[in-house]
């Protein structure tokens, strides 16, 4: 993440003296820790590979820790009663087990550890999905609907987001879940990266919308969290961009700034893990503008694809 998309981030905020503790620092985790520097936190993470504890060092971090999340080996490696803590973990693969590792068992090592301490965490935020969500046939699905999985590993989710909601007050102050859409940024863009590949066919099918969100847009929503005003007690909030659009509409507009033809979709494939055809819905963000005041930099595709282009 470059130093001035961090600094864009966490414009005007100042956390000198204070500590976050970031684990997973993939795609998110790792933009989170940067902009965290960038506004003068302390700044700690866990990670399960060496070289990006390498990484992160080099960046400036105060301290990382090698280790499975899911394990107890780190406990006494990072000292609990954090400020701020963001679990931005992800599937390392692995199926269904593999989910249930790293959200199940990585949630259930986070609360042990925040739960044997004298001193609480003060704001956890958790990066779901809008996995969680079975709706589809054109919903708007705001943060009322009910969340339990249409997929095995959208389960998980779920389930990991219940130990979070249950945790004692002891262990952490209060909470965020974040449930993200479609994740899209800098070094992560697989639609358009197909299309300038020269694709003619495309899997699945261009008929349900597709919500995105950008990703310093999600860092910008994690911040808003860990620093909103104390009276505000833990939520669960959809963070999308505010333009949903149908994914054949989103891959023509690209193919034509490509100058290239738009492909087809072959309609008998997906691009969903469980096998399931892709839901058309509408992830409403409202509940995080409304209470926080988050706005989207990028709030449509264009505006967030526009800025990949130009790289």
């Amino acid at each position: 993440m470059h130093e001035a998309s961090c600094a864009r981030c966490v414009v005007g905020l100042n956390l000198s003296g204070k500590r976050l503790v970031v684990f997973g620092c993939g795609y998110v985790g790792s933009a989170v820790a940067q902009a965290a520097l960038v506004a003068g936190a302390r700044v700690e993470a866990l990670t399960r590979n060496p070289a990006k504890a390498e990484a992160l060092r080099a960046q400036g971090l105060h301290k990382v820790v090698v280790a499975e999340l899911a394990s107890t080996d780190w406990h006494d490696q990072l000292e609990a009663g954090a400020d701020f803590l963001v679990n931005c973990v992800s599937s390392g693969g692995g199926g269904v087990e593999g989910y249930r590792q790293c959200y199940v068992a990585g949630m259930e090592s986070i609360l042990e550890w925040t739960e044997k301490s004298d001193a609480p965490v003060g704001t956890l935020v958790y990066t779901s999905s809008t996995s969680v969500y079975p709706q589809g046939e054109g919903a708007v699905i705001d943060e009322t609907q009910p969340a339990e999985g249409a997929t095995p590993n959208g389960a998980i989710i779920r389930e990991s987001e219940k130990l979070l909601e249950a945790s004692l007050i002891a262990a952490c102050r209060r909470w965020f879940i974040l449930r993200l859409a479609g994740i899209y940024g800098p070094e992560r863009h697989h639609l358009l990266d197909q299309l300038r590949a020269g694709a003619a066919t495309l899997n699945g099918s261009g008929d349900y919308h597709l919500n995105l969100v950008q990703r310093d847009d999600i860092v910008k929503a994690i911040f808003a969290c860990l620093v909103a005003p104390e009276a505000t007690g833990s939520q669960i909030f959809n963070v999308a961009d505010t333009a949903p659009a149908l994914r054949g509409e989103v891959v023509a507009w690209l193919a034509e700034k490509l100058g290239r033809p738009a492909p087809g979709f072959d309609g008998t494939t997906t691009n969903r893990r469980a096998g399931l055809p892709m839901p058309d819905r509408l992830i409403s963000s409202a509940k995080i503008r409304r209470t926080l005041g988050w706005r989207p930099d990028y709030p449509d595709y264009r505006a967030g694809f526009e800025k990949l282009l130009s790289r």
